[in-house]
C-alpha cells in the first residue's frame, strides 16, 4: 500500500512548525483519559458500596435515614473533600470503614485526578526531555529525505543489512507520513528538507549518510546541495527520475545517484529477454532473502591471493578509486586495503 506522500520542497502548515517527532511506545492521550476516569468510577462505586452495605452506621441530618442515593452523594463529597457535614458517621463500625477503607479510596480518588493533571503539565517537559537526549545521543546516523516507496524501500534494505532503527531519522513534509514512520519506530522531522534548519533538527551536521528520495528531481538537487553544506564528509545517495539530471545530482555534491525510471526500465527489458537473470538481479537487490549483493573488507587470510582463490564470490574489486571487476588482470593479487563486493547467502549477512 503506498504511503500519502508530498514533495519534500512542499511547505509545511506554520501551525506544524519543524518538530521533531520521536516514536511512541505508550498508549494515545484518549484512551490514557478514559482509564483513568474508568479507575475512577470504580473507586466511587467502590466508594458507595461500602457506605450503602453500613448505611444504619450513619446519621441524615434531613431525615435520620441513608437511603442509596444519600450513600453515592455522601460518597461524592468525601471523595472529592467537599465534605458538608450533612451526613457523618456516627457508629463504630462506620467511623472504622472510613479510617481503614473510605480514606484510602479517597487518596487513590485524589491521586488520578492530580496525576492526570501533572501529567498534561508535564507532557511538554518530558518530550522536551527525550528530545535533548536523543539530540545528544545521535551521531553517525542515516538521515532519509521522503518517505515514499523509495524511501521506505531503502530504509528497510538498510535495516536488513543490521541498521538499528533508532539510527535513523525520517524528514519529509507530510505529517502523516512522519506519523507512519514513527509507528515503525523512526524518529521523523516534518518539514521541507531544502531548507538548513530543518536538516539541522535531524541533527544532519553529525549524520554518516544520506537517503535522498523525493518526488521531484529539482527538490532532490536542493537538497543534496544544502546537506552538502552542512556535512562534507557525509556519504550522500540520491535518486532522479530522469538520467539526465544526474550529473546535476552528481555536482552538487552526491557521492551516488540512482536513476529510478532508468533502471526499472532496464530490469524490466532484462526480464522481457531472459525472466529468470530479471528474477536474480531482484533477488540480488533485495536484502535478506536468497542471495545478497555485500561489500567487505579483504581480511587478512586474502591478502595476496586471487580473486578466485576467495571464499565468496567475488563481483568486483573496489582499489582506491577503481573499480576492478573480477576478470581484470590488476585486481590480482588482492591487497589489504581493497574492498570486494561479492554475493553470499542471506543468511550469511544476518549472522
Amino acid at each position: 500500500m503506498k504511503l500519502p506522500s508530498h514533495d519534500a520542497a512542499a511547505r509545511t502548515p506554520e501551525d506544524g512548525g519543524h518538530r521533531v517527532h520521536l516514536p511512541r511506545f505508550r498508549a494515545g492521550p484518549l484512551r490514557q483519559v478514559a482509564s483513568r476516569l474508568l479507575l475512577a468510577l470504580l473507586v466511587l462505586v467502590l466508594t458507595v458500596v461500602i457506605v450503602y452495605v453500613d448505611r444504619t452506621g450513619y446519621h441524615d441530618n434531613s431525615d435520620e435515614n441513608v437511603d442509596f442515593l444519600d450513600a453515592v452523594y455522601y460518597s461524592t463529597v468525601t471523595l472529592s473533600t467537599t465534605g458538608y457535614g450533612d451526613i457523618v458517621p456516627y457508629s463504630d463500625s462506620a467511623r472504622l470503614s472510613n479510617i481503614l477503607l473510605v480514606t484510602p479510596l479517597r487518596v487513590l480518588f485524589l491521586i488520578i485526578l492530580v496525576g492526570t493533571t501533572l501529567e498534561v503539565l508535564a507532557e511538554r517537559t518530558r518530550e522536551q526531555y527525550r528530545l535533548n537526549r536523543w539530540r545528544s545521543a545521535l551521531r553517525d546516523h542515516t538521515v532519509v529525505v521522503g518517505f515514499g516507496t523509495k524511501g521506505r524501500s531503502a530504509v528497510q534494505t538498510l535495516c536488513a543489512t543490521g541498521l538499528a532503527k533508532n539510527r535513523v531519522v525520517v524528514i519529509d513534509p507530510n505529517h502523516k507520513v512522519i506519523e507512519a514512520a514513527n509507528a515503525d519506530g523512526f524518529a521523523g522531522v516534518v518539514g521541507d528538507a531544502t531548507r538548513s534548519d530543518v536538516l539541522l533538527r535531524a541533527e544532519a551536521q553529525r549524520a554518516r549518510q544520506f537517503v535522498i528520495a523525493t518526488q521531484r528531481d529539482d527538490t532532490a538537487v536542493l537538497v543534496t546541495l544544502t546537506a552538502r553544506q552542512l556535512n562534507r564528509g557525509a556519504n550522500i545517495v540520491a535518486a532522479v527520475r530522469e538520467e539526465e539530471n544526474a550529473p546535476l545530482l552528481r555536482q552538487s555534491g552526491a557521492d551516488a545517484v540512482i536513476t529510478s525510471a532508468s533502471a526499472a526500465g532496464r530490469l524490466l527489458g532484462m526480464s522481457v529477454q531472459s525472466p529468470t537473470a530479471g528474477a536474480v538481479i531482484e533477488d540480488l537487490i533485495q536484502q535478506g532473502s536468497g542471495l545478497d549483493l555485500v561489500e567487505r573488507t579483504v581480511v587478512k587470510a586474502e591478502v595476496g591471493k586471487s580473486v578466485r582463490d576467495t571464499d565468496d564470490l567475488v563481483v568486483s574489486v573496489l582499489r582506491g578509486h577503481r573499480l576492478l571487476a573480477y576478470d581484470n588482470p590488476d585486481a590480482s593479487p588482492l591487497q589489504a586495503a581493497d574492498r570486494l563486493i561479492t554475493i553470499v547467502r542471506a543468511p550469511m549477512v544476518q549472522e
